[in-house]
């Protein structure tokens, strides 16, 4: 008897373990894949995630690594007499569990989305005091990520570790692998305690909206962004500086992808002057985010893209570099009033290089690839173009104002 009860407690231990291991290694690569708040805010009905899969599969996004639907808030119907989380049933009448079956039939992954407060930004059902209880319920729909927000919740920073950890702690109990996205929106520095909480990525910034840059002051911190509306150079300004704290399993989070939203009206994207980017700079996002190493999260109508869209968002060099698993975020090398240069080491030995043109004119740049630590690379293929040229001692590129080039460089 003593020996049977030892071996079912070796037996436990050993399950519990590499469950725990296997909750750690759920996002090797950033999380690709289409997050429903930029586009629909609140108004989130069980026949647009449908839609959405469908069109996911059609487009061939999810072939290009895009397998994520991500719900984000509005879809809570409160709580049942066993204070069981339940989806409001006008907006999924068939429930959470035939909706998250369908997903995964298109093979795809779906996400879900609480926060760690009462109620949610929305002013939803949340999960503060219910996260055993919220998680089991996640794990049984078969939910496989969890976005965790913050509205609500105290400011300081052990209340913030403790509520996350506690749901990190929840799913890693549910019986289901899940990731787990903290989003804090970098007011606490989430990058510096986020991983040991047990997050696979975390918000560094305040919501991005549908525009370029704000005008907050120059040096304003993430939490100081949330009353200007962080445009995308906003965004980049926080993140790009945060390299060392990302890699495999643990991403910095510099927000949701806006591409292709244009301005589109009545979206949270369009608060505090987002008023739409031009392609150029849709493009510069698409680029940075993936030097970046960032999870790369579409808001905008995959059902209904222009062929500017469809060409940012597809383009499977530039992917390349977002997935590679070697998983180095870019080392901002440069920073002038007119220009941003960031290099990327890449697991087969090339390096991306990245050149942003800050300013609102042309200008043609020139990069000597030895002066950024860059030796041995005599072939650069600009991935937008498509074209490689001979590196010799330096790039020339003619550049419009708010493109970012990138190339690979190789030997």
């Amino acid at each position: 008897m003593k020996l049977k009860t030892t071996l079912l407690i070796f037996s436990f231990v050993l399950t519990h373990t590499l469950l725990s291991q296997n909750q750690s290694q759920l996002a090797p690569t950033p999380p690709m894949g289409f997050m429903t708040w930029n586009y629909f805010g609140l108004d989130i009905h069980e026949n647009d995630i449908k839609t959405l899969a469908d069109a996911m599969v059609e487009t061939g996004l999810r072939d290009l690594g895009y397998n994520y639907i991500f719900i984000d808030d509005g879809w809570q119907g409160g709580r049942d007499n066993k204070n069981n989380i339940i989806a409001d049933p006008a907006k999924f009448p068939s429930g959470m569990k035939s909706l998250v079956d369908y997903v995964h039939t298109k093979g795809m992954k779906i996400g879900i989305y609480s926060d760690a407060a009462p109620l949610t930004c929305g002013g939803y059902t949340a999960s503060l005091n219910f996260e055993e209880q919220d998680a089991k319920t996640f794990a049984a729909w078969g939910f496989d990520y969890l976005k965790y927000d913050y509205c609500g919740a105290p400011a300081d920073w052990q209340t913030a570790i403790s509520r996350y950890e506690r749901m990190a702690k929840a799913l890693q109990n549910s019986g289901r692998d899940i990731a787990f996205g903290i989003c804090e929106w970098g007011d606490r520095s989430p990058w510096l305690w986020a991983r040991k909480a047990g997050g696979h990525l975390w918000r560094t910034t305040a919501d991005v909206r549908d525009k370029w840059k704000s005008h907050a002051p120059a040096g304003s911190a993430p939490h100081e962004l949330h009353g200007y509306g962080a445009g995308i150079l906003d965004i980049l300004e926080i993140n790009a500086g945060l390299d060392k704290y990302a890699g495999p399993n643990g991403w910095n989070d510099p927000d949701m992808l806006v591409v292709g939203l244009y301005g589109k009206k009545g979206a949270p994207s369009t608060g505090l002057g987002g008023t739409g980017c031009t392609d150029t700079e849709y493009q510069s996002q698409m680029s940075l985010w993936c030097l970046m190493a960032a999870p790369l999260m579409i808001t905008c109508d995959v059902r209904n893209m222009n062929e500017a869209t469809k060409r940012i968002l597809t383009n499977k060099d530039i992917i390349a570099i977002d997935q590679d698993p070697l998983g180095i975020q870019a080392e901002r090398k440069l920073k002038t009033d007119l220009l941003q240069i960031f290099v990327k080491p890449l697991s087969n030995g090339d390096v991306a290089l990245g050149i942003l043109n800050t300013s609102d004119q042309e200008q043609t740049i020139e990069v000597n690839p030895e002066t950024l630590g860059i030796f041995n690379k005599r072939k650069a293929k600009d991935l937008w173009s498509g074209q490689t040229m001979k590196t010799g001692k330096r790039i020339k590129v003619k550049m419009a104002a708010h493109e970012t080039k990138v190339f690979r460089l190789s030997e």
